[in-house]
């Protein structure tokens, strides 16, 4: 019910001229030159062409190479770069391996010669001291092991 009354909402009122009016009549409708009727039968719609464009595409395309050429430059550098400091790398670790290398060699000898040492001063005549003692360098007076301070 509800769909007839919208229906019947949305149709125009039929116009009714006022009672004892007279429509006023409609002027004649005559042809123009230049019209449909000397252009022979085409029709009213033609194809028209597209204005072309002011601006060009060149700028934007060179913006767009020179970023595109940029960002390549940069990643060469970059991968340049992280090549030459694997080299230096490579290098130092070579270098870190033969100090190594030589602070265990000589911390062998160190262990080797402490082993020895005992051995070596009994052949220069040397004898153990069952008191050691210190020269202190400020007056040159001999201190003994016992003595308070001698570490000092």
């Amino acid at each position: 019910m509800s769909a007839l009354r919208s229906t019947a909402a949305a149709r125009p009122l039929p116009r009714t001229g006022r009672p004892g009016a007279t429509p006023a009549p409609r002027p004649t409708l005559t042809a123009l030159p230049g019209g449909a009727t000397e252009r022979g039968a085409r029709s009213r719609l033609e194809l028209v062409r597209a204005p072309l464009h002011a601006r060009s595409r060149v700028p934007f395309l060179v913006v767009c190479m020179s970023v595109l050429g940029l960002a390549l430059l940069c990643a060469l550098l970059v991968n340049t770069t992280m090549a030459q400091n694997s080299y230096e790398m490579s290098g130092l670790r070579r270098e870190v391996g033969q100090v190594e290398q030589d602070t265990q060699r000589l911390q062998a000898l160190v262990r080797d010669q402490e082993a020895a040492l005992h051995d070596t001063a009994r052949r220069y005549g040397m004898v153990e001291s069952p008191a050691p003692g210190m020269i202190r360098l400020a007056d040159g007076a001999v201190v003994l092991g016992a003595e308070e301070g001698a570490g000092q």
